[in-house]
């Protein structure tokens, strides 16, 4: 018998114990994954029930999700993925990448919405957030365009609240949208990539307002203790963006898969959602909303489009906004 010294034998456990936890690969975007976001809380808690190692990899915002998706294909690591929204649905369920998710409809959404492959966590309206200080806030798309007012937007390429805005202007005028876009053109200090750029420009005083949800406040009252954001109520209406998660079709892990999904509509992940990803969670949590979420602002009329809607209306509108701003 050959004796394997102390160290090696040491080095062989850790390396078959590694090898006999399952990986989770979990793609999303980098808010959720980050130390301020929901992730590492949904990673403790999950990883304490599963016996796993979940792991996360970000590609910027949700419009960037996909487009990594569709360059990887059935060839991609991901076993779920996180930070889709309707408005990108129909897209996604084109590349044929996913499975379905066999889960019953989440019951907190404003609207009802069941989808076989894409299951809802959390929701929100599009809004631009802006100081409680703001001189003449405006009451719409038209007198935003009319005012001196700066703002800091996202790319409809690469962000999905850049997406949804060129959809809730389209949504809410139609064919008008082209002299929507002309109008705003100069109120727009500049485009970022995603949402976290935006934020933080606005945040540094770079703009007046910006593109965000009419939840982003209550993180300010919540984790600063300061009461001096809110978001413009718009008369035409609010975007509603619903995020989505989804099973990958080719996951090694198709049992851990649905288990994830099942925690993350779970009490324990919605729980956490409210007051880390600072969306309403798409099953209201046994606790109810954290103190703060009812001093939000209420849309008068929520703006949604179907996913089939939103794929056939999107190319058109990203063309619109590009060709307006490009003159």
């Amino acid at each position: 018998m050959k004796s394997i010294p102390l160290a090696a034998g040491f080095a062989c456990l850790a390396t078959l114990a590694a090898a006999e936890t399952p990986v989770l690969t979990i793609y999303t975007y980098d808010s959720f994954a980050s130390e301020w976001g929901p992730g590492p809380a949904i990673e403790k808690g999950f990883e304490e029930s599963c016996g796993c190692d979940l792991r996360f990899v970000t590609a910027g915002d949700g419009a960037a999700l996909l487009a990594r998706l569709q360059l990887e294909g059935t060839a991609t690591k991901a076993d779920v993925v996180v930070g889709l929204d309707t408005n990108l649905a129909a897209e996604a369920a084109a590349t044929g990448l996913f499975a379905t998710h066999g889960l019953p409809a989440v019951t907190g959404l404003p609207v009802p919405y069941d989808d076989r492959d894409f299951l809802p966590y959390d929701w929100g309206w599009f809004a631009f957030v802006h100081n409680k200080g703001l001189a003449n806030p405006p009451h719409n798309f038209e007198e935003l365009a009319a005012s001196d007012l700066k703002i800091v937007i996202q790319d409809p390429r690469s962000s999905t609240p850049g997406l949804g805005l060129v959809l809730w202007v389209k949504a809410a005028y139609g064919d008008r949208a082209p002299e929507i876009w002309e109008g705003l053109k100069d109120n727009i200090v500049t485009v970022t990539p995603g949402w976290s750029e935006a934020y933080g420009m606005f945040l540094e005083g770079e703009a007046d307002m910006v593109l965000s949800y009419t939840t982003s406040p209550a993180y300010h009252l919540i984790a600063e203790s300061d009461d001096g954001k809110t978001s413009a109520a718009f008369d035409e209406g609010h975007l509603l963006q619903i995020e989505v998660a989804a099973k990958v079709a080719s996951t090694g892990q198709p049992a851990l898969a649905d288990a994830f999904l099942a925690y993350l509509t779970g009490d324990a992940a919605q729980s956490v959602l409210p007051t880390t990803n600072w969306m309403y969670p798409a099953n209201l949590p046994s606790a109810g909303l954290p103190p703060g979420f009812e001093t939000l602002t209420q849309p008068g009329k929520s703006l949604l489009l179907s996913a089939d809607e939103a794929a056939a209306l999107r190319d058109s509108a990203v063309e619109e906004w590009r060709n307006a701003l490009a003159r």
